[in-house]
Protein backbone atom coordinates (compact mmCIF):
# COMPACT_ATOMS: atom_id res chain seq x y z
CA UNK A 1 0.00 0.00 0.00
CA UNK A 2 1.50 3.34 -0.97
CA UNK A 3 1.60 6.42 1.25
CA UNK A 4 -1.34 8.15 -0.47
CA UNK A 5 -3.61 5.10 -0.01
CA UNK A 6 -2.51 4.76 3.59
CA UNK A 7 -3.35 8.41 4.25
CA UNK A 8 -6.82 8.01 2.66
CA UNK A 9 -7.61 4.88 4.70
CA UNK A 10 -6.38 6.55 7.89
CA UNK A 11 -8.66 9.56 7.27
CA UNK A 12 -11.58 7.21 6.59
CA UNK A 13 -10.83 5.34 9.83
CA UNK A 14 -10.96 8.57 11.85
CA UNK A 15 -14.49 9.07 10.47
CA UNK A 16 -15.53 5.61 11.69
CA UNK A 17 -15.10 3.55 8.51
CA UNK A 18 -18.06 1.28 7.74
CA UNK A 19 -18.26 -0.12 11.27
CA UNK A 20 -16.39 -1.30 14.32
CA UNK A 21 -15.49 -4.63 15.85
CA UNK A 22 -13.67 -6.06 18.85
CA UNK A 23 -11.00 -8.75 18.64
CA UNK A 24 -12.06 -12.01 20.31
CA UNK A 25 -8.54 -13.45 20.16
CA UNK A 26 -4.94 -12.42 19.55
CA UNK A 27 -4.03 -12.39 15.87
CA UNK A 28 -0.43 -12.37 14.67
CA UNK A 29 0.21 -10.96 11.19
CA UNK A 30 1.43 -13.70 8.86
CA UNK A 31 2.19 -11.37 5.94
CA UNK A 32 2.89 -7.64 5.52
CA UNK A 33 -0.74 -7.05 4.44
CA UNK A 34 -2.21 -8.58 7.63
CA UNK A 35 -3.40 -6.59 10.64
CA UNK A 36 -1.99 -7.65 14.00
CA UNK A 37 -4.15 -7.17 17.09
CA UNK A 38 -4.68 -8.46 20.61
CA UNK A 39 -7.84 -9.75 22.25
CA UNK A 40 -10.24 -6.89 23.13
CA UNK A 41 -8.58 -4.42 20.73
CA UNK A 42 -11.04 -2.13 18.92
CA UNK A 43 -10.79 -2.28 15.11
CA UNK A 44 -12.36 0.17 12.67
CA UNK A 45 -13.63 -1.76 9.63
CA UNK A 46 -12.73 0.02 6.39
CA UNK A 47 -14.11 -2.40 3.80
CA UNK A 48 -14.95 -6.02 3.07
CA UNK A 49 -12.33 -7.34 0.67
CA UNK A 50 -13.73 -8.33 -2.73
CA UNK A 51 -13.25 -11.95 -3.83
CA UNK A 52 -12.03 -12.92 -0.33
CA UNK A 53 -14.99 -14.19 1.67
CA UNK A 54 -14.70 -13.39 5.36
CA UNK A 55 -11.74 -11.00 4.99
CA UNK A 56 -11.85 -7.29 5.82
CA UNK A 57 -9.57 -4.26 5.71
CA UNK A 58 -9.27 -2.60 9.10
CA UNK A 59 -7.49 0.01 11.18
CA UNK A 60 -6.08 -0.68 14.64
CA UNK A 61 -3.48 1.22 16.67
CA UNK A 62 -2.44 3.35 13.69
CA UNK A 63 -2.00 0.40 11.32
CA UNK A 64 -4.09 -0.54 8.26
CA UNK A 65 -4.26 -4.21 7.27
CA UNK A 66 -6.50 -7.15 6.44
CA UNK A 67 -8.05 -9.51 8.98
CA UNK A 68 -10.47 -12.43 9.12
CA UNK A 69 -13.99 -11.77 10.32
CA UNK A 70 -13.86 -14.99 12.37
CA UNK A 71 -11.33 -13.37 14.73
CA UNK A 72 -13.60 -10.46 15.73
CA UNK A 73 -17.05 -9.61 17.05
CA UNK A 74 -18.83 -6.97 14.94
CA UNK A 75 -20.68 -4.34 17.00
CA UNK A 76 -23.47 -3.92 14.46
CA UNK A 77 -24.29 -4.47 10.83
CA UNK A 78 -21.65 -2.86 8.60
CA UNK A 79 -22.62 0.24 6.62
CA UNK A 80 -22.66 0.12 2.87
CA UNK A 81 -19.68 2.02 1.51
CA UNK A 82 -20.49 5.02 -0.64
CA UNK A 83 -18.10 5.38 -3.52
CA UNK A 84 -17.56 8.98 -4.57
CA UNK A 85 -15.43 10.22 -7.38
CA UNK A 86 -13.07 13.05 -6.58
CA UNK A 87 -12.16 15.69 -9.11
CA UNK A 88 -8.83 14.81 -10.64
CA UNK A 89 -6.01 17.21 -11.24
CA UNK A 90 -6.25 16.44 -14.96
CA UNK A 91 -9.82 17.74 -15.16
CA UNK A 92 -10.25 20.47 -17.75
CA UNK A 93 -10.13 24.01 -16.41
CA UNK A 94 -12.68 26.72 -17.13
CA UNK A 95 -10.28 28.41 -19.56
CA UNK A 96 -9.68 25.24 -21.55
CA UNK A 97 -13.37 24.31 -21.70
CA UNK A 98 -14.46 27.80 -22.74
CA UNK A 99 -11.77 27.86 -25.43
CA UNK A 100 -12.87 24.45 -26.67
CA UNK A 101 -16.49 25.65 -26.94
CA UNK A 102 -15.62 28.96 -28.60
CA UNK A 103 -16.75 29.47 -32.20
CA UNK A 104 -13.51 31.40 -32.89
CA UNK A 105 -10.60 29.17 -33.94
CA UNK A 106 -7.60 29.20 -31.61
CA UNK A 107 -4.96 31.80 -32.50
CA UNK A 108 -7.51 34.16 -34.04
CA UNK A 109 -7.39 37.63 -32.43
CA UNK A 110 -10.56 38.39 -30.51
CA UNK A 111 -12.70 41.19 -31.91
CA UNK A 112 -12.67 44.45 -29.96
CA UNK A 113 -15.95 45.96 -29.00
CA UNK A 114 -16.16 49.74 -28.61
CA UNK A 115 -18.80 51.39 -26.55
Amino acid sequence: MDAADLARWTRFATKGGIGKCTAVQDCIAESPEDLMFLKDDQIVVLMQLPNQAGWFLGYCEGVVGRFQGAHVHFHSKLKRPIMTKRASSSAPTLASTSAANSPVPPGTPSPRVSL
